[in-house]
């Protein structure tokens, strides 16, 4: 595969994948077997990840027994669902469990252990129950709970209902993806892009902006309108139509003439913040700004590009991830616009996993698909041994891992196999492997997989404790946050920054699409303070290598550039950086 391109994902497969997830969160909620509830996530991990459908690989009759980590059983419930839409084990864990439980898990703070408490105790069963029973001071009542938890939880709740109508912005990739495909067949069309919160690069998006040109607009819109994937339409006219996809995303289509392609493409881009603030530079010039162009009394004097509008307020493009109003306008108009990193900028991924602890593929494996995409190292980091559900390593493994990546790289042509763990921070900051151990390996990740509620100040001490160690290199997915499931951990990361900085130790950014982790702001926090970011893909599989193209966006947000990045090293100057802190 090509350097900066991705697999595209089928969105059938996604309508699969959500069955094998919602499965998985109600077994989790019923204490099912936890290596059975992992199987369950890592089918609709593989199922996202898939190039191809499905459905045609088992009308074509291959064995999807045959891919990672499924089997006869995962196979025999992913046919079940291609042939009738769902799966009788679903069907029977709803019977159990009202559907509307799985929304507790989504909510920081909970679990399955307190959302079967809240279910069996007091009867909640949504959202909206939880919210009364919060808001009445009945979860205080239970054992584990209190009134700071309680008023968390009614935080949380306000939080999760706004945040359940966005989409991961990886979730929405590959149905984005397949509508570009599916316009630009239509008859007529010239150009078409995506815009809105995607095209930014937003962690999530609340639903899809397309835009296309055409002098036959009626057809265009006929065209997309017959998409197959639709729900239903909500509106249709003769230069727009909104509809809902299987699945609940909302897609909005506007068809405009030629010379209004570039300012309805910056203004459906926003952000609303950037664009009032270029209005107002219009504004200042005697100029009317708006998605039909730039213009002069009724004279249009710009619009066909983006470029166009820009030039119109004397300012340079500014890239669409930095257009949030954020000092990028000011950085512009000085000429200080950062030179965005950008995917083929990766030289190597210092985060992934193999089959030996939760992942799906062996050492050769991932080293063939890290080569592949173009990268020249990959760095092999399991997890430690603390994490026992993952099957994490002691020394007596790793040992042996050491050696056999060694054996690798002196035969292998095209990638260096770096030697590393993924080692757990303990409560007390002491890393879960001995000095011994780890002064064996090239890198060493450390991450907080437990005591996420420990105090601001607690979990401060802990991090820069384990980062004072003289063989830490990267913190991991630094905030432990995930997407609508779980907060950020509370702790100074501004502190954490300036040790970082002091100490010549880097953070990541874990592309993990329901990580995201740093978050835009902290990458500009890092930047800001020359603590060099690592944007690692976490892969737990072949497919996995693709979620960079995701930390790519975000460290673009931050303003990250080549420079900015550890991974964008060639592998001699890699190793210099990762010795200076050892």
């Amino acid at each position: 595969m090509a350097r900066g391109q991705t697999a595209s994902v089928n969105a059938r497969n996604l309508e699969i994948a959500n069955v094998f997830e919602e499965a998985a969160d109600l077994l989790e909620i019923e204490g099912e077997n936890p290596f059975r509830i992992r199987a369950y996530r890592n089918a609709a991990r593989l199922l996202r990840s898939l190039k191809r459908e499905v459905a045609d690989m088992i009308a074509a009759g291959e064995n999807l027994a045959e891919l990672p980590g499924i089997g006869e059983d995962l196979a025999g419930k992913i046919g079940e669902v291609v042939e009738s839409g769902s799966m009788e084990l679903l069907h029977r864990l709803h019977r159990q469990l009202p559907r509307s439980i799985v929304e507790l898990l989504r909510v920081p703070g909970l679990g399955p252990k307190r959302a079967k408490l809240l279910h069996d105790r007091l009867g909640i069963k949504s959202l909206a129950q939880l919210r009364a029973a919060a808001g009445a001071g009945k979860l205080r009542a239970l054992r584990g709970f209190g009134a700071k938890t309680e008023a968390k939880i009614l935080e949380s709740v306000a939080t999760q209902q706004t945040e359940s109508l966005r989409l991961l912005l990886a979730a929405a990739a590959p149905q984005a993806e397949a509508l570009l495909a599916y316009l630009r067949s239509a008859p007529g069309v010239k150009q078409v892009a995506i815009a809105g919160s995607y095209r930014r690069a937003r962690e999530t998006v609340g639903d899809l902006d397309l835009l296309a040109t055409s002098s036959r607009p009626e057809s265009v819109i006929q065209h997309f309108a017959d998409y197959d994937a639709i729900e239903h339409v909500l509106a249709s006219g003769g230069t727009r139509v909104t509809i809902v996809l299987r699945g609940g995303l909302q897609v909005d289509l506007r068809v405009v003439e030629d010379a209004s392609y570039g300012a309805a493409l910056h203004y459906f881009t926003g952000s609303k913040a950037h664009n009032i603030a270029i209005r107002r530079l219009g504004q200042q010039r005697g100029l009317k700004i708006n998605e039909y162009g730039v213009f002069r009394g009724d004279r249009r004097i710009a619009g066909d590009t983006e470029e166009s509008v820009f030039r119109a307020v004397d300012l340079p493009y500014i890239p669409p991830e930095l257009r949030e109003d954020r000092g990028e306008i000011e950085a512009a108009r000085m000429g200080k616009l950062p030179t965005l990193v950008k995917y083929d900028d990766l030289l190597g991924d210092l985060h992934c996993h193999t089959k030996a602890t939760d992942g799906h593929n062996s050492l050769q494996e991932m080293a063939a698909a890290a080569r592949d995409r173009g990268l020249t190292y990959v760095a092999i980091t399991e997890h430690s041994r603390r994490l026992a559900v993952a099957h994490g390593f002691d020394s007596r493994r790793l040992g042996r891992q050491i050696d056999e990546i060694d054996g690798l790289n002196e035969g292998r042509a095209g990638i260096t196999l770096l030697k590393g763990i993924e080692v757990d921070i303990l409560e007390d900051g002491g890393l879960d492997l001995p000095d011994r151990t780890l002064a064996q390996l090239d890198i060493v990740v450390g991450a907080i997989h437990s005591h996420f509620n420990l105090s601001p100040e607690r979990q401060t001490a802990r991090i820069l404790r384990a980062m004072e160690h003289p063989y830490f290199s990267i913190l991991a997915h630094p905030t432990g946050r995930l997407l609508g499931a779980r907060e950020a951990c509370a702790f100074d990361m501004e502190k954490v920054i300036r040790v970082a900085a002091d100490r010549g130790c880097f953070l990541e950014l874990n592309a993990q699409p329901d990580r995201m982790d740093l978050s835009d702001v902290y990458c500009q926090a890092a930047k800001s303070a020359g603590v060099l970011i690592s944007i690692d893909s976490d892969a737990h599989s072949t497919t996995d290598f693709d979620f960079l193209r995701f930390g790519i966006g975000q460290a673009r947000r931050g303003w990250l550039e080549k420079a900015d990045v550890l991974n964008t090293r060639p592998l001699k100057e890699l190793r210099a950086l990762l010795r200076r802190n050892m």
